[in-house]
């Protein structure tokens, strides 16, 4: 199974599958890693780790219509079986959405559709839950919408912070990225 991976940031969920995929633990192929803007340790990382990389500047492009033109051209340049948004920050276009439909797999630092956007976990504190966790689904043409793949909850615990809680949600939101991966790629 071929995967594009979407990052924004510093790709910690990108470092698990690169490690379970270089231990054998995980039966897929990192096409490329794919970026919105240039300098992201997501694709330093991936670049260190021997994977092929691309850049797409939302910032290069003089409509949002021209940047989704290209990103969709650029991820679909790699034939990939599934593309992976792990904290890629950009809504992608209903053209995108479509050409990868029921493959494009996005997580998400809270139980969907509980507290979807960019801020899930202080979403989740501010509400006072007493579970939040982390959602793996099909991505749609909403904000984080789509049929849920799979959950993990994570406790809120005393004295957390938004920091703390959203470390401990990292961790089980690699694992079970790692997991569905693992699931989708069995024949």
């Amino acid at each position: 199974m071929r995967i594009v991976v979407l990052v924004s940031g510093t790709g910690s969920n990108l470092q698990a599958v690169i490690d379970a995929v270089a231990s054998g633990g995980l039966g897929v192929e990192i096409a490329a890693v794919g970026a919105d803007r240039p300098g992201t340790f997501g694709v330093e990382r991936s670049a260190a780790a021997g994977l092929e990389t691309f850049v797409v500047n939302f910032n290069d492009f003089a409509t949002r219509a021209q940047w989704d033109a290209a990103l969709l051209e650029a991820v679909a340049a790699y034939s990939p079986d599934y593309v992976v948004s792990s904290g890629f920050m950009r809504i992608v276009a209903p053209s995108f959405i479509d050409a990868f439909a029921g493959r494009y797999v996005n997580t998400h630092p809270a139980l969907l559709p509980s507290f979807p956007g960019a801020h899930g976990v202080r979403d989740a504190m501010a509400y006072g839950v007493k579970v939040t966790g982390c959602t793996v689904h099909f991505a749609d043409a909403g904000v984080d919408t789509g049929p849920i793949i799979a959950q993990t909850p994570v406790a809120v615990l005393p004295g957390d912070t938004e920091e703390t809680l959203h470390e401990r949600i990292k961790v089980a939101e690699r694992e079970l990225l790692i997991t569905v991966l693992g699931e989708l790629a069995r024949p």
